[in-house]
């Protein structure tokens, strides 16, 4: 890639130089995610393409419109923001700007993923007006695909599901995600619409993806003429009725994020009993690094894709939902003393045991990710036991979370 060959000699040499003995897990973690993104850069095309993963033995890339567009260039803003180093915010500042054409882009509602973590980052480390003017216009995009009957933001465009039934207005709850940049939007034009969507999305998420025991639904689908719900069910987990981790973990962060924004309690309330839903689940293993699903193989759960039944031991993991998860926890512990001391040390075990061997590649391997093991769709048999650039990134905003919390008060410094 032409733009750091130069660059990325003397920043390899410089991390290689480095004395591991003198430094923890912690600065040893973030040199070896240094170390392991100059090989992924050095290894890519200077296109307008984006690294997206790590599969049969080549880095996938995709166009600025994937919905994990914005990950990568996340990732080195967390670089530069945890290292201070000029290198990482050239190429932050390189990767994002590929992104530009996001703004206008209504095609689904994932544009809050994609400029949140480039030129979101960026605006709260170096404000400009092209940054902000960029935030708002997604925001006005995003908003385009609010459907008023059903109070929500459509997720996808229409699309089938398993079973053949037609979803006319699929909303998933990933999409608990995209509001962020509703509420930021809202803050820096003035404008209250955006902030008014948001919250009408984050109830209706309330109402209609979370059940009883606050687990949660991946898909709800409503009709977009009367706004009543058609289809409860699943694209990525397991069966219309199971727990995909992934999904929880979307859910307890975008909850979290909402209480931030509003102050309202009961987004906090969801927060907590979704993230006890998670960490009281018998099928938690207790390095707390989820199956991709909860109920995977288990009676009561049926597939409405083919599936080959697989020993327990050898279901995959998803470290995607462990660094979401670990990164929410640490912004839930800050709301309160009682809450700092029933999640923290959770978050802070996980972020360890993503640390390890087992999950944090080797210099050199692993196509120059940072973690190994997460699962995209498992049902699609897409991207699994593979390492993804959204792991990355929220590996290193947790890592970055977990540097700046304050015990002592409760605080920690936002990333974003």
């Amino acid at each position: 890639m032409k733009i750091q060959i130069k660059t990325f000699a003397v920043l390899t040499f410089l991390i290689l130089s480095v004395n591991k003995g003198n430094a923890g897990w912690y600065e040893n973690v973030i040199l070896r995610a240094e170390t392991q993104t100059a090989t992924l850069i050095n290894s890519i095309p200077d296109t307008d393409s984006i690294p997206r993963t790590f599969e049969n033995g080549k880095v996938e890339m995709v166009d600025v419109e994937d919905w994990t567009s914005g990950f990568f260039p996340g990732v080195l803003w967390m670089l530069h923001n945890q290292t201070n180093k000029d290198t990482w915010r050239k190429l932050a500042e390189h990767f994002t700007n590929k992104l530009f054409p996001v703004q206008f882009y209504k095609g689904d509602h994932d544009v809050g993923f994609i400029i949140m973590c480039s030129y979101g980052l960026g605006y709260n480390l170096y404000p400009g007006d092209a940054s902000k003017t960029i935030i708002i216009n997604t925001a006005k995009s995003l908003s385009s695909r609010f459907i008023e009957a059903a109070g929500t933001i459509q997720s996808w465009n229409k699309k089938k599901s398993y079973t053949g039934q037609l979803w006319k207005c699929p909303v998933i709850i990933d999409n608990m995600m995209n509001l962020e940049l509703l509420f930021r939007a809202s803050k820096l034009s003035g404008d209250d619409s955006f902030r008014k969507i948001a919250i009408e999305h984050a109830d209706n998420t309330l109402k209609n993806h979370i059940r009883r025991d606050y687990s949660t639904f991946h898909v709800v689908s409503y009709d977009p003429v009367s706004g009543k719900v058609t289809d409860r069910d699943t694209w990525q987990g397991f069966s219309r009725n199971s727990t995909w981790a992934r999904g929880q973990a979307w859910a307890v962060y975008g909850f979290t994020m909402c209480y931030r924004e509003t102050g309202d309690k009961k987004y906090l309330d969801a927060a907590i009993k979704l993230a006890d839903f998670y960490f009281g689940h018998k099928n938690l293993p207790n390095d707390k690094i989820p199956y991709w699903d909860f109920n995977v193989g288990e009676p009561g759960f049926t597939p409405d894709w083919q599936y080959t039944a697989t020993p327990k031991s050898r279901i995959p993991r998803d470290a995607s939902a462990a660094a979401i998860m670990a990164s929410a926890l640490l912004e839930l512990s800050t709301f309160s003393p009682e809450l700092y001391n029933k999640y923290f040390k959770i978050a802070e075990k996980t972020l360890k045991v993503l640390s390890s061997p087992q999950y944090l590649a080797k210099n050199g391997t692993n196509g120059g990710f940072i973690l190994k093991h997460s699962v995209g769709n498992f049902p699609r048999n897409t991207e699994v036991d593979v390492p993804l650039n959204y792991t990355d990134y929220y590996f290193l905003e947790a890592l970055y979370r977990l540097k700046n919390f304050n015990a002592t008060n409760k605080k920690i410094t936002m990333s974003r």
